[in-house]
């Protein structure tokens, strides 16, 4: 297929993932009330352990609470880009569905990550920017456009990071029935992504920022607003980013090679 018609079969995935996302509009709604209270839940640990305390492993409040609406932010957008696409395919996997997404003109892997959308989620991603806005705000100095640049740049490479990390446990759905387990298991590690890499020490902190990238998709662009990011650390991270991406796709590459059809 030439680029137009991939963009223009892109487009019409979206669009009609969309339209079945949104059949349920008092869902959407009801979402985005919820969105505020998961904010607050997450926000509060925060605002704890800051009580006593100006900062914590060199990191301030206001600094701290760019990680946490980083976090969020990534959180949402995994619920609502990532996880509804890749869960699909193990159900397709399971009954054998899976055979007509492989007889489709287009690229199995860019197919499988855009045929099903959650905008349920999106709100969560949004009230997480507005976290970032206001700690951002109350930042001194205030962030440059330099430095806006470089965070929003880390936070599509960290949901690049996330994709990739997600595709390759949905790959390993090719041989086994279940993989539910890994899935949560990345979510548990993930979630340590709340916390700027800071406050981990020794191994842990060796582990969450090169092994299993969590901590820098969070505590880097958070870095990155304060002004306190050097080059080379953007450029590693992005580097990072994209060996997960290049990992993911050889790994899905030979899982499709390996696929057998329950149908069959």
């Amino acid at each position: 297929m030439s680029a137009t018609a991939v963009l223009r079969a892109v487009v019409a995935e979206l669009r009609v993932a969309g339209m079945l996302a949104m059949r349920y509009r008092a869902s959407f709604l009801a979402e985005t009330v919820m969105s505020f209270g998961w904010v607050a839940w997450t926000v509060i640990p925060l605002l704890v352990v800051y009580e006593y305390r100006a900062d914590v492993q060199g990191w301030t409040r206001d600094q701290a609470l760019l990680v946490v609406g980083l976090f969020i932010t990534l959180e949402g957008l995994l619920g609502a880009l990532v996880e509804p696409n890749l869960r699909a395919v193990v159900e397709q996997v399971r009954d054998g569905t899976f055979d007509y997404t492989l007889l489709k003109p287009i690229d199995t892997q860019l197919l499988v990550s855009i045929h099903r959308i959650q905008p349920t989620e999106l709100p969560h991603a949004l009230s997480g920017l507005v976290v970032v806005g206001v700690a951002a705000s109350r930042l001194d100095p205030l962030p440059g456009l330099g430095d806006v640049a470089a965070a929003a740049l880390l936070l599509v490479a960290g949901l690049m990071l996330l994709h990739g990390l997600w595709t390759i446990v949905v790959a390993t759905s090719f041989w086994f029935v279940r993989v539910d387990n890994l899935s949560v298991l990345l979510r548990s590690l993930l979630d340590a992504g709340r916390w700027p890499v800071g406050y981990y020490r020794g191994i842990v902190r060796f582990v969450l920022t090169w092994i299993v990238p969590v901590g820098l998709i969070t505590t880097f662009p958070a870095m990155a607003l304060r002004g306190q990011l050097q080059p080379q650390l953007l450029l590693a991270t992005c580097g990072v980013s994209l060996g997960f991406s290049l990992l993911a796709r050889a790994v899905w590459r030979f899982a499709l090679r390996h696929y057998t059809s329950a149908s069959s």
